[in-house]
């Protein structure tokens, strides 16, 4: 079960890092459009897992890893976006969400 702070964290921490990659997906993710479907916050707020729909790419476990490859980057960016409200920001985790490929599965199966 998620507390409140936790939740309140989460939907921070998503629309902040939706921002920096519709920002950054020109220049770092050759124009990409990445959305952040979820983010998950540990308890004790010291890691995040990022979920992302990966979408006008064909290479997307190559972006994935150039994500995580950038992860310092866009923790710093975070960082600034958020000073206010936290004292220290969590270790980010990139993950696929694969919840439109699974969706778009089972619609091909009932036709």
């Amino acid at each position: 079960m998620e507390s409140k702070r936790q939740h309140r964290i989460s939907k921070l921490f998503q629309k902040d890092l939706g921002e920096i990659f519709q920002q950054e997906a020109r220049d770092h993710y050759s124009g990409a459009m990445i959305t952040v479907t979820k983010v998950n916050v540990t308890r004790d707020l010291s890691g995040a897992k990022v979920y992302l729909s990966l979408f006008a790419t064909k290479d997307k476990s190559g972006l994935l890893d150039n994500i995580r490859k950038h992860k310092g980057e866009i923790r710093y960016k975070l960082a600034s976006r958020v000073r206010n409200q936290l004292r220290t920001v969590p270790e980010l985790e990139f993950y696929e969400d694969d919840s439109l490929d699974y969706i778009e599965n089972l619609e091909n199966l009932l036709e």
